[in-house]
């Protein structure tokens, strides 16, 4: 057997640097040799196998995902797959045919075959990709990765080296510090100074950053006398990059359009497909995608209209039960052509609705495949109160539960209850 291919039995014991996923036989050439050179470990696996390796997702460093000519290019089953990942914090690689070498859609009698497909794929580019993955996920913690151990008589030279490289950049630390803490407050200025509290509709909001920026953004806006346009929207990762992208989206994401005197007030599902298409022309650089759920609530007959693109369920609070309002949505910023569902339902009363990033997750509840979500005995306890205590009271669970360093993330909640 070749060094740098694993059998699967091997895969679940064994760190693993990269997860080829593919409908086809065998790793393309090019790429093979890629991680040949490189003297990466890879294991090859079918996509519909893919649940089979999720219980060992901590043993894998990046995935690369080859959709070319592959059924794995339809959304729902490749947002699946990349929601699973984005949930173990490890980067993905999307193989897919380069814009300029597509066959025109409208024509069927244009076509390419499939390994010149492979031939346009840049090696490098796809190296910097892998490495810049391995490098994030090998400092996660409990991984089987063992460090390099430097020669001993290396030691007192490096040593030397280094103490004197962080004397010098001791300054430039503290520095790179305050400007990410000045960032973070930019952010926030993006966020609503205001809630748009009513006799009938009380709102409430928790932001909280895992660092100095926020992957999160969320906006309550008015959007004329009797409706109100409210979104969550969650960037893959943490810190600049991620802070960066919820900047776009914050611009991108058009819940109205005034036209001379007149407007236009979107319904939820375009929202979300204007935003997708948006996000996916910008032909973003490495995995980086968005999920999002955004709601229209029309505070006079209180119908509320949703949508979601790969984003938790919202949660609504009926009774004392909560309940999710499941809808499907493929992820933001992936295929340009993904379309999105909307539903609608007659708030009432007393309800409370809760939407809500994925890094709150592990203080609200969890998936079981046979029983579906469960939500925890801390939440249940809570919901009972007014939206605000009710978030008051969550900001608490969260201090009191233990998280390890892998399961930290930003957090953020948009509430609202029928008073």
């Amino acid at each position: 057997m070749p060094k740098d291919e694993i059998t699967f039995k091997q895969a679940l014991t064994d760190f693993t640097d990269v997860l080829y996923l593919t409908d086809k036989d065998q790793i393309a050439p090019k790429i093979k040799k890629l991680l040949k050179q490189q003297k990466l470990t890879c294991l090859t696996l079918a996509v519909n196998k893919f649940h089979e390796i999720i219980p060992r997702l901590d043993l894998i460093g990046t995935v690369v995902v080859d959709t070319l000519g592959t059924d794995v290019s339809k959304p729902q089953k490749l947002a699946q797959i990349i929601e699973s990942l984005e949930q173990k914090n490890i980067g993905v690689i999307l193989l897919t045919v380069p814009p300029q070498s597509a066959p025109h859609q409208s024509d069927p009698t244009q076509s390419q075959n499939v390994s010149d497909l492979y031939n346009k794929i840049d090696v490098d580019e796809l190296w910097v990709r892998i490495s810049v993955n391995l490098a994030y996920r090998k400092r996660s913690p409990g991984l089987v990765v063992k460090p390099a151990t430097p020669p001993k008589n290396s030691i007192t030279t490096c040593g030397n080296r280094l103490a004197a490289q962080l004397d010098a950049t001791e300054s430039l630390v503290e520095n790179l510090s305050e400007q990410l803490r000045l960032a973070g407050l930019v952010q926030r200025d993006f966020l609503p100074a205001k809630l748009p509290n009513t006799d009938r509709i009380t709102w409430a909001s928790n932001f909280q950053p895992a660092e100095w920026v926020s992957g999160d953004i969320y906006d309550i806006a008015r959007l004329d006398e009797q409706r109100i346009g409210f979104y969550v929207a969650d960037v893959v990762g943490h810190s600049m990059p991620a802070a960066l992208l919820t900047m776009f989206i914050k611009q991108a994401l058009v819940m109205r359009q005034t036209i001379g005197n007149n407007y236009q007030i979107f319904e939820p599902a375009e929202v979300m497909k204007h935003l997708n298409v948006r996000m996916a022309g910008q032909k973003l650089s490495g995995y980086q995608f968005a999920t999002c759920c955004y709601c229209l609530i029309d505070t006079e007959s209180l119908v509320l209209t949703y949508a979601r693109a790969g984003h938790p369920y919202p949660i609504l609070i009926r009774d004392g039960q909560p309940q999710q309002l499941e809808i499907r949505g493929s992820l933001l910023g992936i295929f340009e052509q993904a379309m999105f569902l909307q539903q609608n339902i007659q708030l009432q009363s007393g309800d409370k609705l809760i939407l809500y990033s994925d890094g709150a997750e592990p203080f609200i509840g969890n998936f079981d495949d046979k029983k579906g979500f469960i939500f925890y005995d801390d939440f249940l306890d809570i919901i009972k109160y007014p939206i605000n205590e009710l978030f008051d009271r969550f900001n608490v669970v969260m201090q009191q539960k233990q998280l390890q360093l892998a399961e930290i993330d930003d957090i953020t909640l948009v509430g609202l209850e029928i008073t």
